[in-house]
């Protein structure tokens, strides 16, 4: 793996094929949002890429996975904090939080998918974070998601079009700076 970096081989270790519809697995390979069921997609490849380099995600850390859907980004947080980390996916529609969690490599506990409550955004009371990734594009930043941030942590959010890199500074303010434009289903 000379050459790799750490994105570079979670993606090796959790292939996309994995989290697709079997009637998708040919197209695995194709750097484009694939549909997996209730209105969601598996987002191209490099753009997840691009989220977890600037998520930075480091050994032993304590991450959020927002939109989880079938569970892929879950498995390449899992594969980035390693057994000292935790990550928790969540997914609103039942059945992709049902599937995304099925989907969890046996090997990597530290990482798991459940689905969503529908009344709170996040999971709060599992926090504060070290990192979280948001995979569905919000009309504002999410207050209640900034909230769940550790001091020193990073979230990587689309808003309105924009992906943003969000750091809680250690006296506890937040710093927001833009890193392109990117399209997501929704966040609800």
């Amino acid at each position: 793996m000379t050459g790799m970096d750490r994105v570079d081989e979670a993606f090796w270790a959790h292939p996309r094929a994995g989290f697709l519809p079997a009637e998708l697995h040919a197209r695995a390979h194709e750097d484009r949002p694939l549909p997996i069921g209730h209105g969601q997609t598996s987002s191209q490849p490099s753009t997840v890429a691009a989220m977890l380099r600037l998520l930075d995600v480091p050994p032993g850390a304590r991450v959020l996975d927002v939109g989880a859907g079938s569970g892929w980004t879950t498995a390449l947080l899992g594969h980035l904090v390693g057994p000292e980390g935790t990550v928790y996916g969540v997914e609103l529609e039942r059945d992709l939080a049902a599937w995304g969690a099925a989907n969890q490599p046996t090997d990597q506990p530290w990482a798991r998918e459940r689905r969503a409550d529908p009344a709170v955004l996040g999971l709060p009371a599992a926090g504060p974070y070290d990192r979280i990734l948001v995979s569905a594009e919000a009309r504002e930043l999410p207050q209640a998601l900034a909230d769940q941030l550790a001091a020193g942590g990073r979230m990587v959010l689309p808003v309105r079009g924009e992906m943003l890199l969000v750091e809680r500074a250690p006296d506890g303010g937040l710093r927001t700076t833009g890193h392109g434009g990117y399209r997501f289903v929704p966040l609800r």
